[in-house]
């Protein structure tokens, strides 16, 4: 009798990151099961195997962005608010493909991809946690912790966004461009 072909984690990890560079360089529409498991060197039942299917699959690629993103930014949270808009745009920029999936909309418009609601929403917990702590030692404005959070990732949001889409004057020092971003949110927020 056959053994069963085991897919591992690694193997999963490479078919989610092989995924989210088809995706975003071909559009969801044109990426088949059968791109995917080409590009990762496995079979297209190892890819029904892991995820059940194109939906699934692209799901998964949304939810591990978002889990990803959140890994960064607990690991970032001990510097503060600063400390977390610096890892905001180092996982961006290391991570661009995913970003432009997970936020701009292409596979949700393609097919039912929505992340589930405990990744998406865990990924703005430390900012959440930041600025209730930044609130409590008196350093930010008493509002909403989560009208600030939103706030104030909707500002490092779109200046990342921007820079990735390369929408600034040609030679754009976007590096200096956040972080003068960074500081204005700071004072602007400042009790």
């Amino acid at each position: 009798m056959a053994r069963p072909v085991i897919h591992n984690d690694s193997l999963r990890q490479e078919l989610l990151a092989v995924t989210a560079e088809l995706v975003d360089r071909e559009g969801p529409a044109r990426v088949t099961v059968r791109d995917v498991a080409s590009a990762a060197h496995t079979s297209t039942t190892a890819v029904y195997s892991l995820f059940g299917g194109k939906s699934q699959l692209l799901t998964a690629v949304v939810d591990d962005g978002f889990r990803s993103f959140r890994e960064s930014q607990v690991a970032a949270a001990p510097a503060g608010l600063q400390g977390l808009g610096v890892a905001y745009r180092a996982w961006a920029l290391e991570h661009r493909a995913l970003y432009r999936l997970m936020f701009g909309g292409a596979m949700a418009a393609f097919v039912d991809c929505q992340p589930s609601p405990e990744a998406a929403g865990g990924a703005i917990k430390p900012l959440e946690e930041a600025v209730a702590a930044a609130q409590a030692s008196g350093a930010l404005l008493s509002a909403p912790v989560e009208m600030v959070a939103v706030a104030i990732w909707g500002q490092v949001h779109g200046l990342v966004s921007l820079e990735l889409a390369q929408m600034g004057p040609p030679g754009a020092d976007w590096g200096a461009a956040f972080n003068s971003a960074l500081d204005a949110i700071a004072r602007g927020w400042a009790a």
